[in-house]
């Protein structure tokens, strides 16, 4: 390569490298601004540095992390906010690029791909209601909050919760979750929510069976089977009325 073909080439890089400083929207701008930015067109080092990008810091120039949601940069107040309830105070750092950019063709002011839950604060991670709108579909209605005991907050689909782990809903037990879990608390469970089962019925039969402990039902139990127990219960049931009696019906057999 000739002496002067290089010096024609370092030219043009130069030439190139200066307009892309000083005119950085006409070069390398990937597209309009919101109009909200407008103003900004021609100034990208407003929210840009040098070689690094856009910077979180700039950002909260202008918006300011405590007003985000409630008020304008201008300090008015936001009639119709974008969020059900502002949750950027709840952020454990102001990041603002890892989920926004304003230029068109890249998602502008939009949050980019799925929002990270661990960005907020523990307490606001559990509060998945003051964000999200309720389903409104048959189970649904009757739940209220926990949603984290069935879905994740990677991704809502699909439920992470399997009911038949802990007990088989059938024909037998097809009931409103009310009636077991009450006030919609899915961390408890009561066995004697329906008129088949009351605490002296099951207390009398698991005594004349020689069992003393029967206040998690769902340990031994499964289904609606009785008989059906699991683990070391149902080795050592004693010999009560009931397992005398089909001790009898198995020899006349």
């Amino acid at each position: 390569m000739s002496r002067t073909l290089k010096w024609i080439l370092a030219v043009n890089l130069a030439v190139l490298a200066i307009l892309a400083f000083v005119y950085p929207h006409l070069m390398v701008g990937p597209g309009k601004l919101i109009p909200g930015h407008a103003k900004l067109e021609a100034d990208c080092f407003a929210c840009h540095s040098a070689f690094t990008g856009a910077e979180s810091q700039r950002c909260t120039t202008c918006h300011k992390p405590q007003d985000i949601g409630k008020l304008t940069t201008v300090g008015l107040p936001i009639d119709k906010p974008l969020t059900k309830t502002p949750f950027h105070q709840k952020l454990v750092s102001s990041d603002c690029v890892a989920c926004h950019s304003d230029h068109a063709g890249v998602k502008r002011f939009r949050t980019t791909g799925r929002f990270n839950h661990l960005l907020l604060e523990k307490t606001a991670r559990a509060e998945c209601q003051t964000c999200h709108k309720a389903p409104t579909d048959d189970l649904h209605r009757q739940v209220t909050g926990q949603c984290s005991q069935c879905h994740s907050q990677d991704k809502w689909t699909p439920a992470t919760f399997d009911h038949r782990k802990y007990f088989e809903l059938d024909r037998d037990h097809n009931v409103q979750c009310v009636t077991c879990h009450v006030r919609n608390d899915y961390s408890r469970y009561t066995c004697y929510g329906c008129h088949e089962h009351s605490e002296q019925k099951i207390r009398r039969e698991h005594i004349e069976e020689g069992i003393r402990d029967f206040n998690n039902c769902v340990e031994c139990h499964r289904n609606a089977d009785e008989h059906d127990i699991r683990g070391d219960f149902g080795k050592g049931r004693g010999e009560g009325k009931d397992s005398k009696r089909r001790k009898r019906e198995k020899d006349d057999d």
